[in-house]
């Protein structure tokens, strides 16, 4: 690769970073190219040479996350010891709230754009939440015997409370004290989910 296309490279990567970023604190609506050039310390003429528009950007920050998550979820499933499905499912759990803890704006942007049927969020469902989710589904109704019903409900309890802790950290640190973001909060939280879904 020629030092100018790594440069292009490196520059489209800072983008997509600071338009994880803004969209996860302002979302979709909220966000302007204007803030994410900004903070990627570019200008807003590269923005539009990387992508064609606004909702190109939330598309490619949004498979950055999901990218990040199945790496993460491979990698390290790759080398958990299962015992069986139930051991295998707890190792899931603990491993979305170590992502969850790791990445707070997976779950913002997942919670902001959940909230309103546009193109982006079919878009979402179909190319990133539905495989994820029947693989899901399939592990919990094997490992916990779940009906579908009941695996679709335990799911979106796993995303709420595993992810809420980090996405809410400065209002849980005021009201609680807990510092939620650390390395041992993390890993306390993964625990305790663990044994609560997965007993």
């Amino acid at each position: 690769m020629s030092k100018r296309a790594q440069q292009l490279a490196d520059t489209r990567q800072k983008i997509i970073k600071a338009a994880i970023e803004v969209f996860s604190d302002l979302g979709f609506e909220g966000a302007s190219t204007r803030d994410i050039a900004a903070l990627a310390g570019t200008n807003q003429g590269l923005i539009t040479y990387h992508f064609k528009s606004k909702d190109e950007l939330w598309r490619a920050a949004a498979h950055e996350l999901f990218s990040r998550y199945r790496e993460r979820l491979l990698v390290k499933m790759s080398e958990a010891k299962s015992d069986g499905p139930r051991q295998l499912a707890r190792e899931y759990v603990r491993e979305y709230v170590y992502f969850a803890g790791a990445h707070p704006e997976f779950f913002l942007m997942m919670i902001e754009e959940g909230k309103r049927s546009s193109d982006r969020m079919r878009w979402l469902v179909k190319t990133h939440l539905k495989p994820m989710y029947d693989y899901y589904r399939d592990l919990l109704s094997e490992s916990l015997e779940l009906d579908e019903e009941s695996a679709a409900r335990f799911i979106y309890m796993l995303i709420g409370a595993g992810g809420l802790i980090f996405a809410h950290a400065p209002a849980v640190r005021r009201l609680t004290g807990l510092n939620a973001t650390t390395r041992k909060s993390i890993q306390a939280h993964a625990d305790h989910m663990a044994e609560l879904f997965v007993p």
